[in-house]
């Protein structure tokens, strides 16, 4: 298809209105939209929060009665089902627009193409593919969870120059500075879960939610879900992780009966055998991450000790690693970023460079993992 510059500048804005839904779709995608006629945007919307009004009807409602006859321009195809909301296909065939752009295709199989027909057999242009590539970068995790039934996986570890992320104690306080935690903190806050191990918890006693007033002051902003994973019932209730506002999961091989919190939901989760069927007391981490992709939840960020984050890197269930390096020599007594007991080379797991930037005294580098 052949698009005009004005189209792309009219996509781009609609891109740029997604993004301010970053931090608070979390189960939805993030979506913008515009609302173009006679050359002048006459609407403009994006997604705020799940179960609030998509872009498309909030771009609809700015318009008004100018929506006869304009041109929408939208990130995501619009949504062809009812959930918490009315199809927003409907709604914009309702208001007697005559052409749609959407940059991408839904992945989710209950539109998946439905709502572009819908605008079709309504008589209405329809056209896709303009800025996709761009569009994509909105929702990695949305389309992962809609392909595969997985969440896009984020590995956050903070290490020291010689690759060390803890004393052979097991204290870890503080390996990066404060700039480096700060950034940790938007890490945080664009995902939906927080994964960690009753390790961590038990050692280093951390909140692990959002503090960052740049977040929490938005009024749709909600803590992640903190996720953690305690096969042997080794994490009191009286943790830190568990006082904060926001749900816990605490995953474990046997359910606990120690008197948890109200925002404590115990789960088992399938314990992976050992030598001769035995369990040996590991979480399925891929049947984890199933469940969560089942709540709904697109982003899953790690912070865990070397024992977890290995796991998951040798099984293949990390997207993104998130290393932040600080200028320090914690010695070769000190814990490994992360426990891979490889013995040759061919072993070895490849990832990409993605980015590199400085923050503060440290660096922070992001790396792709090449799926085999």
């Amino acid at each position: 298809m052949s698009f005009t510059a004005q189209d792309s500048s009219y996509m781009a804005r609609a891109i740029q209105l997604a993004r301010k839904g970053w931090f608070t779709t979390r189960t939805n995608p993030r979506v913008g939209c515009v609302l173009v006629k006679d050359g002048q945007i006459i609407g403009a919307g994006w997604h705020e929060k799940p179960g609030f009004a998509h872009a498309e009807i909030n771009a609809l409602q700015q318009a008004g009665d100018a929506t006869k006859g304009a041109t929408a321009y939208v990130t995501l195809e619009p949504c062809a089902h009812y959930g918490k909301t009315g199809p927003c296909a409907e709604a914009l065939v309702k208001a007697g627009v005559v052409r749609v752009v959407a940059a991408m295709l839904d992945p989710n199989p209950l539109v998946a193409g439905k709502g572009m027909q819908i605008l079709a057999d309504a008589g209405i242009k329809v056209e896709h593919g303009l800025m996709q590539s761009e569009a994509e970068k909105l929702n990695p995790g949305f389309i992962k969870r809609m392909t595969k039934g997985l969440p896009r996986v984020v590995a956050k570890v903070a290490v020291s120059l010689d690759g060390r992320t803890a004393m052979a104690s097991g204290e870890s306080q503080w390996i990066t500075g404060a700039a480096a935690r700060r950034d940790v903190q938007r890490l945080r806050a664009e995902s939906g879960a927080i994964i960690t191990g009753s390790g961590t918890v038990v050692i280093d006693n951390p909140s692990m939610n959002v503090r960052e007033q740049a977040y929490t002051a938005n009024p749709h902003f909600v803590q992640p879900l903190r996720v953690i994973i305690d096969s042997q019932n080794l994490v009191e209730p009286d943790a830190n992780i568990f006082a904060n506002e926001g749900a816990c999961w605490l995953i474990t091989g046997n359910v606990s009966t120690k008197d948890y919190p109200a925002n404590v939901e115990q789960k088992q989760v399938a314990l992976l055998p050992g030598k001769n069927g035995v369990s040996h007391h590991k979480v399925d981490l891929k049947v984890l991450l199933t469940i969560l992709a089942d709540a709904g939840i697109n982003d899953v960020l790690i912070e865990a000790g070397s024992g977890l984050v290995g796991a998951f890197a040798e099984q293949g269930l990390i997207d993104e690693l998130a290393v932040y390096m600080a200028p320090k020599l914690m010695g070769s007594a000190a814990r490994p970023m992360m426990q891979l007991p490889f013995e040759t080379m061919q072993q070895n797991i490849e990832l990409s460079l993605s980015d590199v930037r400085q923050i503060g005294d440290d660096l922070r580098l992001t790396y792709h993992f090449k799926k085999v």
